[in-house]
C-alpha cells in the first residue's frame, strides 16, 4: 500500500520555503536533524510565522525490535550499537515543519513520543495508562526479522486501543536492510494491508555517515514523518468536523 499525503505539501521540504524553514531543525550540512530536550525549541525564520501543534505518540512493540532505535532516528539522536530494554518511560521530542496545501501555510509539528520498555509494562500497572493517557497516536511496531513481533500486532491493537478511541494508528516494520534474515514476506504485508486498512511504515535505522553518500538522515525519515503528521492532521480535522456538527459533544481533548 503506497503511502501518501492528502494535506501537507509531500515535496515542500526540497522548494527554497521548505530549505529556509528546515534549517531550524536540521544541523549546518543538512544531512542530519537537530536534536531537541524537552525544553529546547527550535528557532523560528524572523520574516515568517509558524503555528506550532503538538501530540503525544505512544510507541509498542515487542522488546528488541527497534523501538528506541526509531525514535533516535526521528530525533536526530545517535543510534545505539547494542540493544538494552527501556528500564521505564523513555520521552523524546520530534520537530517537523510542513507546509499544509488547503491553508497554504507552514506549520510546525511537536510530536512528543513515548518509548515504554515490555518489562516495565508488564511489572508496573502505572505504565500503559500513563502512555495512554491524552495520546494522539500509536505507533506499533515490528522487526522484519522477527515474524513473532509482526504476528504480536493485532494484540497489541487489543491490548492498547479502545472502540471509541481517536487515535491516529501507525503500523512500522524496522531492520528491512537485513534482507537475508527477513522472515516476514511481502505477501505477508500486503495481507496485513488489505485485512486492516493499515499502510505499513518501514525503516531501516542505518545512520547515514559517508560523505559520498547522496542520501542523508533527514532524507531517509521525510516520507514517514511527513505521513505521520498528514494522518495527524486529518485526524483534527475530522474531529473539528464533527464537533461542529454536534456542538454539545465534548471535545477530544
Amino acid at each position: 500500500m503506497s503511502v501518501k499525503t492528502g494535506f501537507i505539501c509531500a515535496e515542500w521540504h526540497m522548494t527554497d520555503e521548505g530549505r529556509e524553514v528546515m534549517t531550524s531543525v536540521v544541523h549546518r550540512n543538512r544531512r542530519k536533524k537537530r536534536s531537541f530536550g524537552l525544553l529546547e525549541r527550535p528557532v523560528r525564520p524572523p520574516v515568517m510565522s509558524v503555528d506550532e501543534y503538538e501530540y503525544k505518540v505512544f510507541v509498542s512493540g515487542k522488546s528488541g525490535v527497534g523501538k528506541s532505535a526509531t525514535v533516535a532516528n526521528l530525533c536526530g539522536s545517535d543510534i545505539p550499537d547494542i540493544h538494552s530494554e527501556t528500564p521505564g518511560i523513555q520521552t523524546s521530542i520530534v520537530y517537523w515543519p510542513a507546509k499544509i496545501v488547503d491553508i497554504n501555510r507552514v506549520v510546525m509539528f511537536k510530536l512528543h513520543f513515548w518509548d515504554a520498555g515490555e518489562n516495565a509494562l508488564k511489572k508496573f500497572d502505572h505504565v500503559l495508562p500513563a502512555c495512554k493517557e491524552r495520546v494522539d497516536a500509536i505507533m506499533l511496531m515490528f522487526s522484519f526479522v522477527d515474524k513473532s513481533s509482526f504476528d504480536d500486532i493485532p494484540h497489541q491493537m487489543s491490548r492498547i486501543l479502545e472502540p471509541h478511541d481517536n487515535v491516529c494508528k501507525f503500523v512500522m516494520g524496522t531492520k528491512l536492510d537485513l534482507e537475508d534474515r527477513c522472515e516476514v514476506t511481502r505477501k505477508d504485508i500486503r495481507e496485513f494491508e488489505v485485512n486492516w486498512k493499515l499502510p505499513v511504515l518501514t525503516v531501516t535505522n542505518a545512520p547515514v555517515s559517508a560523505a559520498t553518500d547522496h542520501v542523508s538522515d533527514v532524507d531517509q525519515i521525510t516520507i514517514n514523518m511527513n505521513y505521520i503528521c498528514d494522518e495527524l492532521w486529518r485526524r483534527d480535522q475530522l474531529l473539528a468536523a464533527g464537533h461542529r456538527n454536534n456542538p454539545t459533544a465534548l471535545p477530544y481533548y
